[in-house]
C-alpha cells in the first residue's frame, strides 16, 4: 500500500504516480468491471475498515440501495479527521501518495454509485491540504475526476473540506452535521447512514487507510490481499509507535504482526535505562496492554480476545518512568474538553473523571475516589451515550485501574505524586 510513500519527499505527481501503476485499477474497473463486481471483490478480500471500528468494508457497501429505484443521489465520505491522540497513519498517506488516496476514492463511489464524494480533513494537516489540492487538480485536468471518467460514462465530484477543528467530527454522524453546516453533534441510529445519511441519502463513511487499499485490491485480486496477513485478518497495517521508545515511527507490516515484533525490532524497543510498563494498542481511546501481552497478534480479534481493541494500530507506549496517573489525567482531560456537550453522560461525567483524577495527581485524592472512578467506567460504556467517544475514554481508565491501581493507591496515601 505504502510503497511508492518516500518519507520527508514530496509526494509522487500525477505522472510519477501513473509510472509505478496509478489508476490502472481505475480503467481496468471502468473498462472491464460492474460496480457489483468492484463490491464482491472487496467485500471477498476481507478488507476491514482501519479507522478504529473494524468494520467488513464490503458488508458496509452492500448495505447501500442498489439498483433503478435506489435512492439518488448517493454520497461517499473520507474521514480524514484524525485527531485520535497517537495516531498519525493517514497523514502519511495523505502527504506521501495523494492520488493512492484519490483512485482509491473513485474506485469505492463507483461501487456504491455515488456522484459526489467528500473528503472531510483534519484542520492542522495545512501540508496535506495543499497536496490534496494539487493532485485533485491534477486528477480532473487527466479525465480521472469530473464528468464521464476517462470516457467510461461515470462521473464523480470530488470536495475536499477542511475542519474547524473538532474530535467528535470523527465520529461519521457528527460529521455529516457539520459538512451540512450545522453543529457537529452525533445523530441516533437507526436510521443508519447508508440508507439515510449526508442530507438523507444514502452515504458511506470510509477511512483513508481503507479506502488506500482499494486500488490494490482491484489490480491484484482478493486472494492476493488475504495473503498479505500473517494471521486469519487480511492485508497489511499501518502501525505506530510512540513514547519513550527508541524509534518512534510508523511501518506498513501484515496485519497480525506480534505486539512484541513492533515494539522490539521496529521500535528499537526502551530507551536505555527504561521498561515497559503498558501500551494503549490503538490510539488513546483503547484499554492498555501489558508485559504478557507482548506476544498479541496486532489484528482486531486477538486484540479483542486480548482485553483491548486494535483501534487504529497507533501505540502509545508506557514506561516506568511515567506517571500512569498523571498520564490518564491528560488523555481524559483532551476527551473532556472535546466532548461536543450533546449528552450528559458525556460532558459531565468526563469533566468529573477529569477534575478526580487532578485531585488524585496532586495529592488530594481520597480511596472513595476510586469506586467513583469505577462507576463512571459503567456509566458511561456503551449504550448510555449518544456516540461512542465517553465509552472510548473509559476504556483507558478501566484499565488503568486494573493494572496501575497501585500507583493510583500510593498518590492517595502519600499525599503526593511520586513521579514528582
Amino acid at each position: 500500500m505504502t510503497q511508492h510513500i518516500r518519507p520527508h519527499s514530496p509526494p509522487l505527481d500525477l505522472a510519477g504516480y501513473e509510472q509505478v501503476g496509478g489508476y490502472r485499477a481505475l480503467r481496468k474497473a471502468l473498462k472491464d468491471m460492474t460496480p457489483d463486481d468492484v463490491l464482491k471483490q472487496v467485500t471477498d478480500s476481507g478488507l476491514r475498515g482501519r479507522g478504529g471500528a473494524g468494520f467488513p468494508t464490503g458488508r458496509k457497501w452492500s448495505f447501500v440501495p442498489r439498483g433503478a429505484d435506489a435512492p439518488h443521489p448517493k454520497y461517499l465520505i473520507v474521514n480524514a479527521d484524525e485527531m485520535e491522540p497517537g495516531t498519525f497513519k493517514d497523514r502519511l498517506l495523505l502527504e506521501g501518495n495523494p492520488h493512492q488516496l484519490i483512485e482509491g476514492i473513485v474506485l469505492s463511489a463507483y461501487a456504491i454509485g455515488a456522484g459526489d464524494a467528500y473528503l472531510f480533513l483534519r484542520a492542522e494537516y495545512k501540508t496535506a491540504a495543499w497536496y490534496l489540492m494539487t493532485a485533485i487538480a491534477e486528477a480532473y485536468a487527466h479525465g480521472y475526476l469530473g464528468r464521464n471518467i476517462l470516457g467510461a460514462g461515470y462521473s464523480l465530484e470530488l470536495h475536499l473540506h477542511q475542519s474547524a477543528g473538532r474530535y467528535i467530527c470523527g465520529e461519521e454522524t457528527a460529521l455529516m452535521n457539520a459538512l451540512e453546516g450545522r453543529r457537529a453533534n452525533p445523530r441516533a441510529k437507526p436510521p443508519h447512514v447508508t440508507t439515510v445519511g449526508l442530507w438523507g441519502q444514502p452515504t458511506v463513511n470510509n477511512n483513508v487507510e481503507t479506502l488506500a487499499n482499494i486500488p490494490h485490491i482491484v489490480n491484484n485480486g482478493p486472494e492476493w490481499f488475504k495473503g498479505l496477513s500473517c494471521t486469519k485478518a487480511a492485508g497489511t497495517k499501518l502501525y505506530g509507535v510512540s513514547g519513550k521508545v527508541k524509534r518512534p515511527g510508523l511501518w506498513e507490516l501484515p496485519m497480525g504482526t506480534p505486539l512484541r515484533e513492533i515494539l522490539e525490532e521496529h521500535a528499537g524497543g526502551m530507551r536505555d535505562g527504561l521498561t515497559l510498563r503498558g501500551v494503549l494498542p490503538g490510539g488513546a481511546s483503547t484499554d492498555f496492554l501489558v508485559a504478557e501481552h507482548l506476544d498479541v497478534s496486532m489484528d482486531f480479534d486477538s486484540v479483542k480476545a486480548a482485553g483491548s481493541r486494535l483501534g487504529t494500530g497507533t501505540m502509545i507506549v508506557l514506561d516506568d518512568r511515567t506517571c500512569p496517573v498523571a498520564m490518564l489525567q491528560n488523555l481524559e482531560q483532551f476527551f473532556a474538553r472535546e466532548s461536543c456537550g450533546w449528552c450528559t453522560p458525556c460532558w459531565a461525567g468526563l469533566r468529573w473523571v477529569d477534575e478526580i483524577l487532578q485531585d488524585i495527581e496532586r495529592g488530594a485524592g481520597e480511596l472513595k475516589d476510586l469506586e467513583i472512578l469505577e462507576s463512571h467506567t459503567r456509566l458511561l460504556a456503551p449504550g448510555h451515550t449518544y456516540c461512542a467517544l465517553a465509552p472510548g475514554a473509559m476504556e483507558p481508565l478501566r484499565s488503568a485501574l486494573k493494572y496501575f491501581r497501585q500507583d493510583f493507591e500510593r498518590h492517595i496515601h502519600e499525599h503526593r505524586c511520586p513521579w514528582s
